[in-house]
């Protein structure tokens, strides 16, 4: 018989605990109250050790910290709570979550640990990483970029005294809405899931909420463990700290440069100490103009940009595109790096094997993936300090050495090849517009640096770059060849590449695009705001479309969208004008809204200093808030086209004003 896995998720007030439990597929739903008006303790009970009992998962948002901590407590303390009266029982739990919201807050670790657990977990929250700052999310927000119908904050504070069923049901309610928005994150998710429950089972390690960081540290312990004899508990205790790093003797000895530009910058890096290695962001910062090109350097990468404008290939030059395979690992395999508390011979013996494995197995093979991320991972767990991999000075021989690498190759293109125009450099790559007569001098140029660095280059060429900076961009890759079959895959999942045919032979040219231009395939934690401005300037460059006929034939709401989270000490305020005066409605901490002809101001304001801050700059700019998704006629929707096609046409318009003034001389 199938196991009954649960969609759940705890709401705990001063007087009141709930629970809604929906099947992880069909539509049941469990629904628990303890309260003095109704006391579902013992079916709550039941249900929880018939989940113990059949290893049935909860499946949860940010439940390894809180939803399990209180379903453990029920478990473990079931024989005295069945007998406590109702009010009491729910104040003893909601005390219980006090002190684990306590915990936290203070970055404590959870009483129960994971495998401490009576019923398995899959916390979509952990395992799609949002614990960690640079993807911050809560559900709300989840709710936001997924377009979810309903975004609603808790209507009532926990600490509230609940009285009637009416407040009951308006939690209920809420619950029921945080449960079904959990489950379609589940679903979204489920390729993931399926992943870690095959890794658990392989592997007999605890994956099943583990984020992609995890995975690699755990697999890569896994192996290495194997490989030393060692026990995982010591490798685990493992780490090097250190006082301080001179960055002259961790570059590598091939880093040499011709020109006075370079050789100031090496001349920096080599001045450069560190003297608190715990905190390496921020630390170092350099910059030069060279051909045209700002390029700015830290101790963790390398960004570089020229004018913004059309990059174009024609009859006469090329847009070349060359990264470097696989750059950091390789940088440690090559180099045969390692932390400096682990045996280098056999972390780079088990290292370079992922690598060579992951070149032999099909993309389309699940392996490719894992090893991807225990490669790209690994050095990232070098600068973790709660890492067993935990070395700064291993990170800054992989970013340094990365960063001066890649300049020595942009030097000797620039230098070698006659109107050559760097256009970008960004960590692992870089682009140049050179003449197409020295096409094969730049490949010549590559395989020399090649040589020298005994790392790999992969090139391409693209038909155009609609360039805003280098972070921001599209780029228009040439027309490739390939079969029928293939031409039809490609063209199932990425319809808005270009396409033709001619005769027997299928071709289609692909594209790239960054930062605030990207609206395909947006990872859930990123903000999708406005998607229809990038939608409409893609469809403008890449395929003749005016932005007036994108916007006449979209009709997603969504698209039209844009979502803002208050952070602490800030609160959103609706200003309501009526007869001369303005009142403020307070807002949630999670909004949806779009622009309309109608509607009203929208101010963020902190509550210490009461600065307000607007929400979209242009003054003349009306919001309608939307949290709520209602189907209506298009026109009722009252959508400010105007603002839209201003933000629009400015975005081309910065990158076209340019564009005629780009050439190689």
């Amino acid at each position: 018989m199938e196991k009954q896995h649960w969609v759940i998720d705890y709401e705990t007030l001063l007087n009141c605990t709930i629970l809604v439990a929906e099947h992880y597929r069909d539509g049941i739903v469990h629904e628990f109250v303890i309260h003095k008006e109704r006391n579902d303790i013992l079916p709550l009970v039941d249900f929880l050790y018939q989940c113990k009992t059949n290893k049935e998962f909860h499946i949860s948002f940010n439940g390894l910290t809180f939803d399990s901590q209180i379903s453990e407590f029920i478990i473990r303390n079931s024989d005295t709570l069945v007998n406590m009266d109702a009010e009491l029982l729910a104040n003893e739990i909601y005390g219980v979550a006090q002190d684990i919201i306590d915990r936290q807050n203070n970055d404590e670790f959870p009483e129960f640990s994971e495998k401490d657990l009576s019923i398995p977990q899959i916390d979509v929250f952990k395992l799609n990483h949002w614990d960690n700052p640079a993807k911050r999310s809560s559900l709300k927000w989840i709710q936001y970029t997924m377009d979810w119908h309903n975004i609603q904050d808790m209507p009532i504070h926990h600490g509230q005294y609940i009285r009637t069923l009416d407040e009951i049901e308006t939690i209920l309610s809420y619950c029921r809405n945080d449960v079904k928005s959990t489950k379609n994150i589940y679903r979204l998710c489920r390729n993931h899931i399926a992943l870690r429950r095959d890794l658990t089972k392989t592997y007999d390690i605890r994956l099943m909420s583990a984020s992609e960081p995890k995975i690699s540290k755990e697999l890569f312990l896994h192996f290495l463990s194997k490989q030393l004899g060692e026990d995982k508990y010591e490798l685990r205790q493992l780490r090097t700290f250190r006082s301080t790093i001179v960055v002259k003797d961790i570059i590598l000895p091939y880093v040499k440069f011709k020109t006075k530009t370079f050789n100031d910058l090496l001349d920096m890096f080599n001045s450069v100490v560190i003297d608190d290695p715990l905190v390496l962001k921020g630390a170092f910062k350099y910059s030069f103009d060279y051909k045209g090109a700002k390029t700015d350097f830290g101790l963790g990468g390398v960004h570089g940009a020229n004018k913004r404008g059309i990059y174009e290939s024609t009859e006469d030059k090329i847009v070349m595109t060359s990264d470097v395979v696989s750059f950091y690992p390789n940088l440690i395999i090559r180099n045969k790096w390692s932390p400096a508390h682990l045996p280098s011979a056999q972390f780079n013996e088990l290292y370079e094997w992922f690598f060579k494995e992951r070149r032999k197995i099909s993309k389309k093979d699940v392996r490719n993936y894992i090893y991807k991320i225990i490669l790209n991972s690994t050095y990232g767990l070098s600068n973790d300090k709660n890492s067993f991999l935990y070395d700064p000075e291993l990170t800054l021989r992989v970013t340094i050495n990365g960063q001066l690498s890649l300049m020595m190759l942009y030097e000797m293109i620039t230098e070698g090849i006659p109107g050559s125009k760097p256009i970008m450099q960004n960590t692992d790559g870089l682009e140049t517009l050179i003449p197409r007569e020295y096409e094969e001098k730049y490949i010549q140029i590559c395989q020399e640096w090649e040589e020298l660095t005994d790392l790999e280059l992969e090139h391409d060429t693209y038909n155009k770059i609609y360039f805003a900076d280098v972070n921001n961009y599209i780029a228009l890759y040439n027309y490739k060849e390939v079969d029928k079959t293939t031409f039809e895959e490609i063209k199932k999942s990425n319809p808005h590449y270009l396409f033709k045919q001619e005769g027997e032979k299928f071709y289609y040219a692909a594209t790239k695009c960054k930062g605030r231009f990207e609206f395909t395939d947006l990872a859930l934690h990123k903000n999708k705001s406005f998607l229809i401005i990038p939608k409409a300037i893609y469809n403008f460059f890449i395929h003749g479309v005016s932005p007036e006929e994108t916007l006449y034939e979209n009709h997603n709401i969504f698209d039209y969208c844009a979502g803002f989270k208050a952070t602490s000490g800030w609160v959103l305020e609706k200003l309501i004008y009526s007869q001369g005066e303005i009142t403020k409605e307070k807002l949630q901490k999670v909004i949806r809204y779009y622009v309309s002809n109608d509607g009203h101001k929208i101010v963020k304001r902190n509550t210490m200093d009461g600065r307000e801050v607007q929400l979209e700059a242009d003054r003349r700019a009306m919001l309608t808030e939307y949290n709520v998704h209602v189907e209506k006629p298009w026109d009722n929707y009252d959508i400010n086209l105007g603002y839209y096609l201003d933000n629009i046409y400015k975005e081309i318009n910065n990158i076209e004003y340019n564009s005629n003034q780009i050439s190689l001389f």
